[in-house]
């Protein structure tokens, strides 16, 4: 059954991706080999997986200025997830986002987002009408 959970509205494009879901945070710089696309820090819930053309679903942003300029340097060599899916973005990460045009949601009416998605799962990440469409 293909479920619909609205949220505010985000940032870029339409996209549709395999989920990679995590109940943990999200920081460019400190979370992420932003070479090989795999989070490399061993505490991270989805340390040694490829984020690389997932939809990324994690709790809440961390880190500031550093990891929003890394959203944009990693779009430029082509090695990012098709969006990322927050229960709590920050402004510096949103803007970062904005900057690389990589889509961006978050703030969730139904709850906690990642216990909604199951990594694996097809989704369809809408910025502009504020959705994320888990298909079947």
């Amino acid at each position: 059954m293909t479920r619909v959970y609205k949220c505010h509205k985000g940032i870029g494009d339409k996209v549709q991706g395999e989920a990679l879901v995590a109940d943990d945070g999200f920081s460019a710089r400190y979370d992420l080999d932003r070479v090989k696309g795999v989070f490399s820090r061993p505490a991270h819930k989805l340390y040694g997986e490829s984020y690389q053309d997932k939809i990324l679903v994690v709790n809440t942003a961390k880190g500031g200025v550093a990891s929003a300029w890394m959203l944009y340097e990693m779009k430029t060599r082509g090695v990012t997830p098709r969006a990322i899916v927050f229960n709590a973005a920050n402004t510096i990460l949103a803007q970062g986002a904005a900057l690389a045009n990589l889509p961006l949601c978050d703030r969730f009416e139904d709850g906690d987002i990642t216990s909604l998605i199951k990594t694996g799962e097809q989704v369809v990440v809408d910025p502009q009408n504020g959705e994320v469409v888990v298909l079947d």
